[in-house]
């Protein structure tokens, strides 16, 4: 017995909840509803409409592992699934690379990951993605360029110390270090942020 009849006209949090609970015709109707804008930002990450397919399969592969801990207090089902998007393409493009990107180029592909080209459902959650992204890049830009570089290789590049310190030309000391105190840097203005009550 099917638990959500009309799942086509259920709230995106509902359809959710009938997704964790493993109800066929709520799957398909979110599958549906959020297709399009899956594809689209998973397309403007990848710049590849294959990979970008690819992407969009383990999008909802995820999003049926992980709705049972979905929580609607904390983000719109557009927006959760847009982040898991988001991060699916991001890894899908790391997998395709074989060397490490300069930090110039992760900070490029995360400002295009979230400026829709396609026309979204919801534009107005996108964008709120969209300032997130831009208010982390904001917070790496209060660093000295070779901690910047450093961290943005380590954290969004996903390169260890060692592919950061070839790539940056340093011994793996000295890479180590620059990874270290950026990101100690970082949470510093992250706690001085919420101190003085800054998004």
């Amino acid at each position: 017995m099917e638990l959500f009849p009309r799942a086509d006209r259920v709230d995106d949090a509902s359809l959710v909840a009938g997704l964790a609970l493993g109800d066929e015709q709520a799957a398909v109707a979110f599958v549906r509803r959020f297709q399009d804008a899956v594809y689209g930002l998973a397309l403007s990450v990848t710049r590849d409409p294959v990979l970008a397919e690819d992407v969009s399969q383990e999008v909802f592969v995820r999003a049926w592992r992980a709705a049972g801990n979905y929580d609607p207090r904390r983000a719109s089902a557009l927006t959760w699934l847009l982040t898991i998007t988001r991060n699916a393409a991001i890894d899908a493009v790391r997998a395709r690379r074989s060397t490490p990107v300069l930090a110039e180029t992760l900070e490029r592909l995360l400002d295009v990951t979230l400026r829709a080209e396609d026309d979204f459902a919801d534009t107005e959650r996108l964008a709120l993605i969209a300032l997130e992204s831009e208010r982390a890049l904001d917070r790496l830009r209060t660093l000295p360029l070779e901690q910047a570089r450093a961290v943005a290789l380590a954290v969004l590049g996903g390169c260890t110390a060692a592919e950061v310190g070839r790539h940056e030309h340093v011994p793996l000391g000295t890479a180590k270090t620059r990874i270290r105190t950026g990101l100690r840097r970082l949470r510093d203005v992250l706690k001085e942020g919420s101190r003085d009550g800054a998004p």
